[in-house]
Order: C-alpha cells, then sequence, then structure tokens
C-alpha cells in the first residue's frame, strides 16, 4: 500500500476538523457556482503548508480548488477561530489518553515563541518580531495556554513550573514575580553564570518540537503579510503535532 503524502487526510482526522468547520448554506436565489468541498480545500491548505508553494502555482490537477480558493478559505477558516480550537480539541484527547505532562514547560523563541509540556507537546504559539527580546514575551506566551480538558474537573490551564533559557533572564526579576503571579514555578537560567545548570537536559523537548514545525516549509520563515495568516498556518502545525502524537499512541497500543 502506498504512503498517504502529508495533505491527505484521513477519515480519523477529518472527523475532528469538519465539526468546528462554520456551516455555509447554499443561496437558494442565484447560488452561483458550488462550494468547492472543504475537505478537498482543507488538504489544498495543508499542501500550501507542507510546501511553501504560491498559491497561485497550487496543482490543478491535484482537485484542491485554485489557489484562491483554498486562500479564501483559510481566512474564512481564521475568521471563525477553527486553528485554536482544533489545537484545543486535540490537546483534550491527549490529556484524556494521559500523553500530556504538565509538571513542566519549556519555552523558547526567535520571531516565533513556543512553550510545549514537559513530552515537547506544543501548548502554545506567538508571534513577535525578531528583535524582541525573549523575555518579553514570556507571560503573553503563557497567558496563550489554552485549558485543557480531557479529564473530569476544571481544565489544566498552566504548568507546574516553565523553564526557560538566559534569554528569558531579568537583572531585577520582574519577569519571574510575574510567573509566579500566574502559578507557575520559573526555572530560568541567570546570565553572567556558567554553562551547567542542567537545564538543557529537560529543555531540549521545546527544541525538538520547533525542529517538527519546520518539517512545514511555510513556517520556516515568514512569508505572510498579514499576522493572522501567519499565525493560522502556526496553530495548525502545532495541531498536527498533536495529531502525530496521537497516531503514534493508537499505533503502539495496535503493538
Amino acid at each position: 500500500m502506498a504512503r498517504p503524502k502529508p495533505w491527505e487526510v484521513d477519515d480519523e482526522l477529518w472527523a475532528v476538523i469538519e465539526p468546528l468547520l462554520p456551516r455555509v448554506e447554499r443561496r437558494t436565489r442565484h447560488p452561483g457556482r458550488k462550494r468547492h468541498p472543504d475537505r478537498l480545500v482543507f488538504q489544498g491548505i495543508l499542501f500550501d503548508l507542507r510546501t511553501r508553494i504560491s498559491w497561485k502555482h497550487l496543482p490543478q490537477e491535484l482537485g484542491f480548488g485554485s489557489g484562491m480558493t483554498c486562500w479564501r478559505r483559510l481566512a474564512e477558516w481564521t475568521e471563525a477561530g477553527v486553528w485554536p480550537r482544533l489545537h484545543e480539541v486535540l490537546l483534550a484527547k491527549l490529556r484524556s489518553a494521559n500523553a500530556l505532562d504538565f509538571s513542566r514547560a519549556a519555552v523558547d523563541g526567535s520571531h516565533i515563541h513556543l512553550s510545549t509540556d514537559a513530552t515537547g507537546i506544543p501548548l502554545a504559539a506567538t508571534l513577535a518580531g525578531g528583535n524582541r527580546n525573549d523575555v518579553t514575551q514570556l507571560i503573553p506566551l503563557l497567558q496563550a495556554e489554552p485549558p485543557v480538558r480531557g479529564k473530569r474537573g476544571r481544565p489544566r490551564r498552566r504548568p507546574d513550573v516553565v523553564l526557560g533559557d538566559r534569554g528569558h533572564d531579568h537583572d531585577h526579576d520582574k519577569y519571574r514575580r510575574l510567573v509566579w503571579d500566574l502559578g507557575v514555578k520559573p526555572l530560568i537560567a541567570r546570565r553572567g553564570t556558567g554553562h551547567g545548570s542542567g537545564l538543557g537536559t529537560h529543555r531540549w523537548v521545546v527544541e525538538r518540537a520547533f525542529a517538527h514545525l519546520h518539517w512545514f516549509r511555510r513556517l520556516r520563515s515568514r512569508w505572510e503579510i498579514r499576522d493572522d495568516i501567519h499565525e493560522a498556518f502556526l496553530t495548525l502545525g502545532c495541531a498536527l503535532i498533536c495529531w502525530r502524537r496521537l497516531c503514534a499512541l493508537a499505533s503502539d497500543a495496535l503493538g
């Protein structure tokens, strides 16, 4: 059996995504051209995320619709908040499967700032200018972590501990206090001190998560002019990493 392409959407993933998409009723009067199937358009969006191809060069023979159709549907679904909801749904499935570890989170960043759980699952990702100091993005990043359901009781919002490198240090401990105020213990390497704090033995998972995001060529550098579209691709990439972890868990369960 041929291995599926990275942009092909199987029935299991589509069953998660389809209920999140806004319903669009076709007009009975002057209906115009029939709307291209959502599933095919979503695959076109994944094709662009994976290949970074120009929208106008999206191959028509793949059946995804035109590049402009895919871009418009991406913008429509972004405005409807589909991607954060998809990420939250998949995080909840991981938590239900006991596959999220909130004992600690690791953070890192460049023009993208990312936090992961202790196993490297993306919890939140935010955008910032490449010249912004990492420490100024720490609190917005922690605040962006969604409430994660999947178990009885209150959703889990934040990890117990956050691990950061020297870029998240501040001379007056201002940001450490702000992290404490969120109910999270900061373990951040101090500037001007020697290496060997031991944090790297746990923080490598966020670096691996960045490597996974860079599987998607659209995320390797900033191409989109619109922040919301670039952030849509970023959140979708995080969601797909969650989905792959769920698939791996299912495969392991089957032996």
